[in-house]
Protein backbone atom coordinates (compact mmCIF):
# COMPACT_ATOMS: atom_id res chain seq x y z
CA UNK A 1 0.00 0.00 0.00
CA UNK A 2 1.43 3.41 -0.96
CA UNK A 3 1.93 6.29 1.48
CA UNK A 4 -0.77 8.26 -0.34
CA UNK A 5 -3.23 5.37 -0.01
CA UNK A 6 -2.42 4.89 3.66
CA UNK A 7 -2.90 8.64 4.28
CA UNK A 8 -6.23 8.55 2.41
CA UNK A 9 -7.47 5.53 4.38
CA UNK A 10 -6.46 7.19 7.68
CA UNK A 11 -8.41 10.30 6.70
CA UNK A 12 -11.48 8.21 5.84
CA UNK A 13 -11.18 6.34 9.14
CA UNK A 14 -11.05 9.70 10.96
CA UNK A 15 -14.25 10.86 9.32
CA UNK A 16 -16.09 7.66 10.30
CA UNK A 17 -15.11 7.45 13.98
CA UNK A 18 -17.34 8.49 16.92
CA UNK A 19 -15.94 11.99 17.27
CA UNK A 20 -15.61 12.48 13.52
CA UNK A 21 -12.36 14.00 12.29
CA UNK A 22 -11.83 15.98 15.50
CA UNK A 23 -10.48 13.50 18.05
CA UNK A 24 -8.99 10.00 18.02
CA UNK A 25 -8.08 9.88 21.73
CA UNK A 26 -4.39 9.63 20.87
CA UNK A 27 -2.92 12.92 22.10
CA UNK A 28 -0.29 10.72 23.78
CA UNK A 29 1.45 10.29 20.42
CA UNK A 30 1.84 14.07 20.06
CA UNK A 31 3.15 14.35 23.62
CA UNK A 32 5.69 11.55 23.17
CA UNK A 33 7.00 13.13 19.98
CA UNK A 34 7.32 16.51 21.73
CA UNK A 35 9.20 15.03 24.70
CA UNK A 36 11.66 13.35 22.35
CA UNK A 37 12.27 16.68 20.59
CA UNK A 38 12.80 18.47 23.91
CA UNK A 39 15.36 15.91 25.07
CA UNK A 40 17.33 16.20 21.86
CA UNK A 41 17.31 19.94 21.08
CA UNK A 42 15.22 22.20 23.30
CA UNK A 43 16.24 21.47 26.90
CA UNK A 44 18.73 24.35 27.03
CA UNK A 45 16.06 26.79 25.83
CA UNK A 46 13.67 25.50 28.50
CA UNK A 47 16.35 25.84 31.20
CA UNK A 48 17.20 29.40 30.20
CA UNK A 49 13.55 30.44 30.50
CA UNK A 50 13.54 29.50 34.18
CA UNK A 51 16.31 31.94 35.12
CA UNK A 52 14.69 35.13 33.74
CA UNK A 53 12.13 35.59 36.55
CA UNK A 54 14.69 34.47 39.14
CA UNK A 55 17.08 37.21 38.00
CA UNK A 56 14.24 39.76 38.13
CA UNK A 57 13.40 38.61 41.65
CA UNK A 58 16.99 39.00 42.82
CA UNK A 59 17.62 42.33 41.11
CA UNK A 60 14.25 43.97 41.81
CA UNK A 61 13.17 42.18 44.97
CA UNK A 62 16.48 42.25 46.77
CA UNK A 63 18.17 45.26 45.15
CA UNK A 64 15.25 47.65 44.77
CA UNK A 65 13.57 46.08 47.79
CA UNK A 66 16.36 47.42 50.00
CA UNK A 67 15.26 50.94 49.00
CA UNK A 68 11.49 50.36 48.98
CA UNK A 69 11.32 48.48 52.29
CA UNK A 70 7.99 46.91 53.17
CA UNK A 71 4.73 47.24 51.25
CA UNK A 72 1.12 46.30 51.96
CA UNK A 73 0.22 42.74 50.95
CA UNK A 74 -3.17 41.56 49.66
CA UNK A 75 -4.34 40.82 53.20
CA UNK A 76 -3.33 44.27 54.46
CA UNK A 77 -0.27 43.06 56.35
CA UNK A 78 3.17 44.55 55.73
CA UNK A 79 5.45 42.29 53.67
CA UNK A 80 8.85 42.73 52.05
CA UNK A 81 8.96 44.07 48.51
CA UNK A 82 10.54 40.79 47.36
CA UNK A 83 7.59 38.84 48.80
CA UNK A 84 5.23 41.27 47.04
CA UNK A 85 6.67 40.84 43.54
CA UNK A 86 7.61 37.15 43.75
CA UNK A 87 4.07 35.77 43.09
CA UNK A 88 3.69 38.25 40.22
CA UNK A 89 6.96 37.06 38.67
CA UNK A 90 5.77 33.47 39.06
CA UNK A 91 2.66 34.37 37.04
CA UNK A 92 4.89 36.00 34.42
CA UNK A 93 7.04 32.87 34.32
CA UNK A 94 3.99 30.67 33.73
CA UNK A 95 2.81 33.01 30.97
CA UNK A 96 6.20 33.18 29.25
CA UNK A 97 6.76 29.42 29.25
CA UNK A 98 3.28 28.67 27.92
CA UNK A 99 3.36 31.42 25.29
CA UNK A 100 6.76 30.36 23.95
CA UNK A 101 5.65 26.76 23.48
CA UNK A 102 2.24 27.63 22.05
CA UNK A 103 3.35 30.42 19.68
CA UNK A 104 6.93 30.34 18.35
CA UNK A 105 7.19 26.58 18.68
CA UNK A 106 3.81 26.05 17.06
CA UNK A 107 4.51 28.66 14.38
CA UNK A 108 7.60 26.76 13.20
CA UNK A 109 5.86 23.38 13.27
CA UNK A 110 2.85 24.72 11.40
CA UNK A 111 4.45 26.88 8.71
CA UNK A 112 7.93 25.44 8.13
CA UNK A 113 8.19 21.86 9.41
CA UNK A 114 4.59 21.14 8.22
CA UNK A 115 4.40 18.83 11.22
CA UNK A 116 0.68 19.23 11.95
CA UNK A 117 -0.23 18.64 8.34
CA UNK A 118 1.63 15.32 8.49
CA UNK A 119 0.00 14.39 11.81
CA UNK A 120 -3.49 15.08 10.50
CA UNK A 121 -2.87 12.89 7.45
CA UNK A 122 -2.84 10.02 9.98
CA UNK A 123 -5.71 9.01 12.27
CA UNK A 124 -4.95 11.93 14.60
CA UNK A 125 -7.51 14.73 14.78
CA UNK A 126 -7.00 18.44 15.43
CA UNK A 127 -8.11 18.07 19.05
CA UNK A 128 -5.43 15.40 19.57
CA UNK A 129 -2.83 17.83 18.26
CA UNK A 130 -4.18 20.73 20.32
CA UNK A 131 -4.31 18.69 23.54
CA UNK A 132 -0.83 17.26 22.97
CA UNK A 133 0.83 20.60 22.23
CA UNK A 134 -0.93 22.39 25.06
CA UNK A 135 0.05 19.60 27.47
CA UNK A 136 3.70 20.19 26.55
CA UNK A 137 3.26 23.89 27.28
CA UNK A 138 1.68 23.03 30.64
CA UNK A 139 4.57 20.73 31.47
CA UNK A 140 6.95 23.61 30.89
CA UNK A 141 4.79 25.87 33.05
CA UNK A 142 4.75 23.23 35.81
CA UNK A 143 8.54 22.91 35.80
CA UNK A 144 8.99 26.69 35.93
CA UNK A 145 6.42 27.08 38.72
CA UNK A 146 7.92 24.31 40.84
CA UNK A 147 11.46 25.63 40.43
CA UNK A 148 10.50 29.24 41.11
CA UNK A 149 8.45 28.31 44.18
CA UNK A 150 11.47 26.42 45.49
CA UNK A 151 13.60 29.56 44.98
CA UNK A 152 11.00 31.57 46.92
CA UNK A 153 11.27 29.05 49.74
CA UNK A 154 15.06 29.28 49.82
CA UNK A 155 14.84 33.08 49.97
CA UNK A 156 12.40 32.91 52.88
CA UNK A 157 9.50 34.39 50.90
CA UNK A 158 6.99 31.63 51.72
CA UNK A 159 5.18 32.22 55.01
CA UNK A 160 2.15 29.93 54.75
CA UNK A 161 1.54 26.28 53.74
CA UNK A 162 -1.16 27.57 51.34
CA UNK A 163 1.67 28.84 49.11
CA UNK A 164 2.10 25.32 47.69
CA UNK A 165 -1.16 25.96 45.81
CA UNK A 166 0.70 28.51 43.70
CA UNK A 167 2.06 25.60 41.65
CA UNK A 168 -1.32 24.24 40.37
CA UNK A 169 -2.56 27.83 40.05
CA UNK A 170 0.44 28.60 37.82
CA UNK A 171 -0.43 25.58 35.67
CA UNK A 172 -3.96 26.99 35.29
CA UNK A 173 -2.46 30.32 34.18
CA UNK A 174 -0.22 28.51 31.70
CA UNK A 175 -3.23 26.54 30.43
CA UNK A 176 -5.12 29.72 29.62
CA UNK A 177 -2.24 31.34 27.77
CA UNK A 178 -1.21 28.15 25.94
CA UNK A 179 -4.67 27.29 24.63
CA UNK A 180 -5.37 30.81 23.41
CA UNK A 181 -1.82 31.35 22.13
CA UNK A 182 -1.93 28.31 19.87
CA UNK A 183 -5.22 29.40 18.35
CA UNK A 184 -3.96 32.94 17.69
CA UNK A 185 -0.73 31.62 16.16
CA UNK A 186 -2.73 29.71 13.57
CA UNK A 187 -3.67 33.08 12.01
CA UNK A 188 -0.06 34.34 11.75
CA UNK A 189 2.02 33.63 8.64
CA UNK A 190 5.25 35.65 8.93
CA UNK A 191 7.93 36.35 11.53
CA UNK A 192 6.98 40.03 11.42
CA UNK A 193 3.45 39.14 12.51
CA UNK A 194 4.86 37.00 15.33
CA UNK A 195 6.50 40.14 16.75
CA UNK A 196 2.99 41.32 17.64
CA UNK A 197 2.98 38.71 20.40
CA UNK A 198 5.96 40.34 22.13
CA UNK A 199 4.33 43.72 21.58
CA UNK A 200 1.34 42.51 23.61
CA UNK A 201 3.24 40.55 26.27
CA UNK A 202 5.67 43.32 27.24
CA UNK A 203 3.00 45.86 28.31
CA UNK A 204 1.18 43.10 30.21
CA UNK A 205 4.38 42.27 32.06
CA UNK A 206 5.11 45.89 32.94
CA UNK A 207 1.63 47.18 33.77
CA UNK A 208 -0.30 44.22 35.28
CA UNK A 209 0.49 45.36 38.85
CA UNK A 210 3.64 43.27 38.67
CA UNK A 211 5.93 45.70 40.48
CA UNK A 212 3.48 48.12 42.11
CA UNK A 213 -0.21 48.11 43.10
CA UNK A 214 -3.00 48.77 40.64
CA UNK A 215 -4.12 51.80 42.65
CA UNK A 216 -1.27 53.96 41.27
CA UNK A 217 -3.13 54.22 37.95
CA UNK A 218 -6.15 56.41 37.10
CA UNK A 219 -9.47 54.61 37.31
CA UNK A 220 -9.95 54.22 33.55
CA UNK A 221 -6.47 52.67 33.22
CA UNK A 222 -7.28 50.28 36.07
CA UNK A 223 -10.33 48.99 34.19
CA UNK A 224 -8.21 48.28 31.12
CA UNK A 225 -5.55 46.44 33.13
CA UNK A 226 -8.17 44.38 34.95
CA UNK A 227 -9.38 43.09 31.59
CA UNK A 228 -5.94 41.69 30.76
CA UNK A 229 -5.29 38.03 31.63
CA UNK A 230 -1.94 38.48 33.36
CA UNK A 231 -3.43 40.79 36.01
CA UNK A 232 -5.79 38.03 37.08
CA UNK A 233 -2.84 35.63 37.36
CA UNK A 234 -0.81 38.10 39.39
CA UNK A 235 -3.68 38.77 41.79
CA UNK A 236 -4.53 35.08 42.12
CA UNK A 237 -0.98 34.09 43.06
CA UNK A 238 -0.59 37.06 45.41
CA UNK A 239 -3.69 35.99 47.32
CA UNK A 240 -2.54 32.37 47.51
CA UNK A 241 0.96 33.40 48.65
CA UNK A 242 -0.46 34.81 51.90
CA UNK A 243 -3.31 32.30 52.26
CA UNK A 244 -6.07 34.84 51.62
CA UNK A 245 -9.14 33.61 49.71
CA UNK A 246 -12.05 35.87 48.78
CA UNK A 247 -14.80 35.90 46.13
CA UNK A 248 -12.23 37.62 43.89
CA UNK A 249 -10.19 34.40 43.99
CA UNK A 250 -13.05 32.54 42.31
CA UNK A 251 -13.34 35.33 39.73
CA UNK A 252 -9.65 35.00 38.82
CA UNK A 253 -9.95 31.21 38.51
CA UNK A 254 -13.15 31.53 36.46
CA UNK A 255 -11.42 33.99 34.12
CA UNK A 256 -8.78 31.39 33.25
CA UNK A 257 -11.30 28.57 32.93
CA UNK A 258 -13.24 30.59 30.36
CA UNK A 259 -10.01 31.66 28.64
CA UNK A 260 -8.91 28.01 28.41
CA UNK A 261 -12.24 26.81 27.02
CA UNK A 262 -12.34 29.55 24.37
CA UNK A 263 -8.71 28.91 23.46
CA UNK A 264 -9.23 25.16 23.05
CA UNK A 265 -12.29 25.79 20.89
CA UNK A 266 -10.45 28.31 18.72
CA UNK A 267 -7.41 26.06 18.31
CA UNK A 268 -9.45 23.00 17.37
CA UNK A 269 -11.58 24.91 14.87
CA UNK A 270 -8.54 26.55 13.28
CA UNK A 271 -6.57 23.29 12.91
CA UNK A 272 -9.57 21.62 11.36
CA UNK A 273 -10.10 24.48 8.92
CA UNK A 274 -6.43 24.62 7.93
CA UNK A 275 -5.68 20.93 7.51
CA UNK A 276 -8.96 19.00 7.14
CA UNK A 277 -10.52 20.82 4.20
Amino acid sequence: MSILTRGHSATEEARNRTFGPLYSRNAKAVIERGLMAIRSTNWLVMLSGFFEPVLFLISMGVGLGAIVGTVQGPDGAEISYAAYIAPALLAVSAMNGAVYDSTWNVFFKMNFAKLYQGMLYTSLGPLDVAVGEIFLALLRGLLYATGFTAVMGVMGLITTPWAILMIPASVLIAFGFASLGMGITSFLKTFQQMDWINFIMLPMFLFSATFYPLSVYPQYVQWFIQAMPLWHGVELLRQISVGMFTPATAVHIGYYLVMTALGMLLTTVRLRKLFLK
